[in-house]
């Protein structure tokens, strides 16, 4: 389990609390990042703020701007945008329930393990995992965390409970926009038959160890590989030694 809970409360159902805690149900382990390195040197390079026609600014003389049109600003004050952020609440009221595939799929963005705080939570727990089970229901809500407020969504999972932050409607677009110029007409029989026999046929259980994004494998071996030559030096010592041998010219 994570060592720090990115969320601590207590989910709230009519008259019943329950102190939970929430933990990232992902992990970005599979990403492979880089940085930008001057080869001469091998040092990283570090960004300045730096304004056309100006150059580097300090810190202090930088605010936070809207652009409402090319070139034109809203100003505004780290103090003005920190007043409106939203108070964080150590409540997240279950305010509607919904049938478990009612919410679209482009809607989810992010799970987040539940468990209870204590032993004393447990019971409740179970009772509000079981009842959302036995109807097939998923808890609707919004959470406040970190200024903001996020619609997040309840439902079971195993033994337990996973939150999923949802998106709001403004941030998906559209299905019909990009789908309105499809035909609607059923598909050729013969073809959809073979396409039914073929899926039929490739149809196992989903088993996630069994696919790998295979980029950063090879990523991963490249890196190794070129880790090896660094027992008596650096990679980028090897590539400057490489970019010093210049061939020998001979004289007259």
């Amino acid at each position: 389990m994570a060592t720090r809970a990115y969320w601590q409360g207590q989910i709230k159902l009519a008259l019943v609390s329950i102190p939970v805690e929430i933990y990232p149900a992902t992990k970005s382990g599979a990403a492979v990042s880089f940085r930008q390195i001057h080869e001469p040197t091998g040092k990283p390079i570090q960004y300045e703020k730096v304004v056309s026609g100006v150059g580097p600014v300090d810190r202090d003389e930088i605010l936070k701007g809207f652009e409402l049109s090319k070139g034109n600003f809203v100003l505004l004050e780290q103090q003005e945008i920190e007043a409106v952020k939203i108070e964080s609440r150590k409540t997240l009221d279950l305010v509607q329930f919904v049938e478990a595939d009612a919410i679209d799929v482009l809607y989810y963005e992010k799970p987040y393990f539940v468990v209870p705080a204590d032993d004393l939570a447990e019971e409740a727990y179970a009772v509000l995992r079981d009842a959302l089970r036995q109807t097939k229901k998923v808890g609707l809500g919004q959470l406040s965390v970190r200024g903001r407020e996020q619609l997040v969504s309840l439902k079971p999972c195993g033994k337990g409970l996973v939150l999923e932050v949802l998106r709001y409607a403004d941030e998906v677009n559209k299905a019909q926009s990009y789908f309105k110029g499809l035909p609607a007409d059923t598909a050729d029989e013969d073809m959809f038959d073979l396409a039914v026999s073929i899926i039929d046929k490739k149809t196992a259980p989903f088993k996630p160890d069994e696919f790998h994004d295979r980029y950063v494998d090879a990523l991963h071996r490249l890196i190794d590989k070129k880790k090896r030559p660094s027992a008596s030096g650096s990679s980028r010592m090897s590539m400057t030694n490489r970019r010093d041998a210049r061939p020998e010219t001979s004289s007259t």
